[in-house]
C-alpha cells in the first residue's frame, strides 16, 4: 500500500469554459497530468454562468470524478441550489455562515480526509469568526486522526497567511486560498506542518479578467454603473490548481506544486450557461 496520498485541488471553476477544461484535463486518457490523484477537490461557486452553482452543473463536474466541491459566498447565487445542497454528498458550503444555512461546511471523505470551506473576515460579508470556527471544530472533530484541508475563501492575504499559521498550531495539514482567481507564487509547508498557497486561481477562460468578459468588466469599472457580468470566450483556456502530497503514515504534507497551464480549446462555446 502507498504511504502518500496524492491531492489535486482546482481553484475556482469559471463557467462552461471551467466546466469543459476540467471534462478536458481529468479525461482517464488525458496526459495533462504526470500521476494519478487519489482525491480531486474543486472550488464550484462560479461554475454556472459565473456566478452560483445548479444542480445540471453539479451533476455535470461529479461526471467528471471530482471527490469534493468547496464553494464561497457565490455559492447562493443560484436559487436551485435549495433544492439539491442537502442531497449532495459532495457539496460543501463555509461553515461559518449561521448554523441555520442550508447544506453542511464540512466533510469526511473516506474516513480519512476532512475537507472544510471557511469565509474570510477582511473585505467580506458578515460572517462567523473563521479563527473561532476552525478552533471550534478542532474540538468538536478528531483532527489528529485526519488530513484536514481547509479551503480558505477570503481577499486579504495577510489574513489567509495568519489563518493558516493558526490552523497549522490546531493541527490542519493544509490551508487553500480561493476567492481572488489569481494565482499566487508562495506555495510553502508552513511549520513542517501544513501546505499552504494564498490563492489557487481560477480554471475557464484565458483571455479575460478573472474569468469574466473584458469589455463588461472594464465598463463598470469606468463608470461605476452596475454592469451585468458575462463570462468570457476565449479560444485558449487555462487550468490553475494545486498538487498536495501527504503522508499517510504521519499525516504531513510532503510537498506542493503550483499547476498552471493553459491549452486551446476545442469545445463548443455557444450556449454559454
Amino acid at each position: 500500500m502507498s504511504s502518500e496520498l496524492n491531492v489535486l485541488f482546482f481553484g475556482d471553476i469559471v463557467g462552461r469554459p471551467g466546466r469543459e477544461a476540467l471534462k478536458t484535463v481529468l479525461d482517464e486518457n488525458a496526459s495533462y497530468f504526470d500521476k494519478k490523484y487519489d482525491f480531486v477537490i474543486a472550488n464550484v461557486e462560479n461554475a454556472s454562468h459565473g456566478f452560483g452553482l445548479t444542480q445540471k452543473n453539479h451533476d455535470e463536474l461529479l461526471s467528471y470524478g471530482i471527490n469534493c466541491m468547496t464553494s464561497g459566498n457565490h455559492i447562493w447565487d443560484k436559487k436551485d441550489i435549495y433544492q439539491y445542497i442537502d442531497s449532495s454528498n459532495i457539496l460543501i458550503r463555509p461553515y461559518n455562515y449561521h448554523k441555520s444555512a442550508r447544506g453542511v461546511g464540512y466533510r469526511i471523505f473516506n474516513d480519512r480526509i476532512l475537507v472544510i470551506n471557511l469565509l474570510g473576515k477582511t473585505f467580506m460579508q458578515p460572517v462567523v469568526c473563521p479563527f473561532q470556527s476552525i478552533e471550534d471544530l478542532s474540538c468538536e472533530l478528531n483532527f489528529e486522526d485526519k488530513i484536514v484541508i481547509v479551503d480558505y475563501h477570503a481577499e486579504a492575504t495577510a489574513e489567509k497567511i495568519s489563518f493558516a499559521k493558526y490552523a497549522a498550531s490546531l493541527g490542519v495539514n493544509a490551508v487553500i486560498g480561493t476567492h481572488t482567481h489569481v494565482q499566487t507564487a508562495d506555495e510553502k509547508i508552513i511549520d513542517n506542518k501544513l501546505a499552504y498557497i494564498t490563492d489557487a486561481g481560477f480554471s475557464g477562460a484565458y483571455d479575460s479578467v478573472i474569468g469574466m468578459d473584458y469589455e463588461s468588466s472594464v465598463k463598470r469599472l469606468i463608470t461605476s454603473i452596475p454592469e451585468r457580468f458575462d463570462v468570457a470566450k476565449s479560444d485558449i483556456t487555462q487550468i490553475n490548481a494545486v498538487e498536495i502530497v501527504f503522508d499517510t503514515e504521519n499525516l504531513s504534507p510532503k510537498g506542493i506544486k503550483r499547476i498552471n497551464f493553459a491549452f486551446e480549446n476545442k469545445t463548443d462555446k455557444e450556449n454559454e450557461e
